[in-house]
């Protein structure tokens, strides 16, 4: 693997998976350098990935996802250096897929060989979540928005050119993410393909909290389509 390629990891509380994910992420992309996104996790997943060897960028108190994989793809950015746009991939995981991030190595592939700008992952499984409401919103959103139909509006596990980066920042706050990079991709110019990959990860139930969880990305999936309208 070319070294101009960067992991960037999102979790917030994910020592249970954060060691197995990143131990996967260094079987398929070997020599590849990984920064933790940490969005103020309260347990042991700072110290775990710094262990494993991810640099660990956090700040003093949660600010949401779309926040904190903000200020790691700035630092990516930076890193990579000035005239790597076309060359450099930076890839997106997010800290709860465990051994299955071992096959994300495909979307940096993808992107490499010029099969897209933008590579998102598709998972060939549903695991868990609610009755669909904010995934089929998100969907809705991205068509409305760009005109694109997407299956996997929300993924978090994606490949893309550090120019693509660069053009897409700053992300949009919280869990609409992945809702504005899509659309902001596509409005750009850029090529955004999905590739279905056989993922697992933690996924959110139908408890309590769970529905609280999607009610939050909903709302700010809405508060991106307001904003790109």
């Amino acid at each position: 693997m070319p070294a101009d390629t960067l992991t960037i990891v999102t979790a917030r509380n994910e020592a249970e998976r954060i060691g197995a994910t990143l131990a996967a992420l260094a079987r398929s992309l070997p020599g590849v350098p990984v920064m933790l996104a940490d969005d103020g996790s309260s347990d042991a997943t700072a110290e775990i990935a710094s262990e494993a060897g991810a640099r660990v960028l956090r700040g003093g108190r949660a600010i949401g996802k779309g926040g904190a994989a903000t200020l790691a793809a700035r630092a990516a950015l930076q890193e990579l250096g000035p005239g790597s746009g076309e060359e450099a991939v930076v890839l997106f995981c997010d800290g709860d897929l465990g051994d299955s991030a071992a096959r994300l190595a495909a979307l940096v592939h993808a992107v490499r060989a010029g099969e897209a700008d933008v590579a998102v992952a598709a998972f060939s499984r549903r695991l868990g979540g609610g009755f669909g409401v904010a995934v089929a919103f998100a969907r809705w959103a991205i068509r409305r928005r760009c005109g694109l139909r997407a299956a996997a509006p929300i993924s978090g596990q994606r490949a893309l050119r550090a120019d693509v980066l660069n053009d897409v920042l700053p992300f949009a706050a919280g869990f609409g993410m992945e809702l504005a990079m899509t659309i902001d991709a596509v409005r750009a110019g850029y090529r955004v393909v999905e590739v279905e990959l056989d993922l697992a990860h933690r996924a959110s139930g139908r408890t309590p909290a769970g529905f609280v969880h999607r009610a939050r990305q909903l709302r700010d999936f809405a508060r991106v389509y307001i904003a790109r309208r």
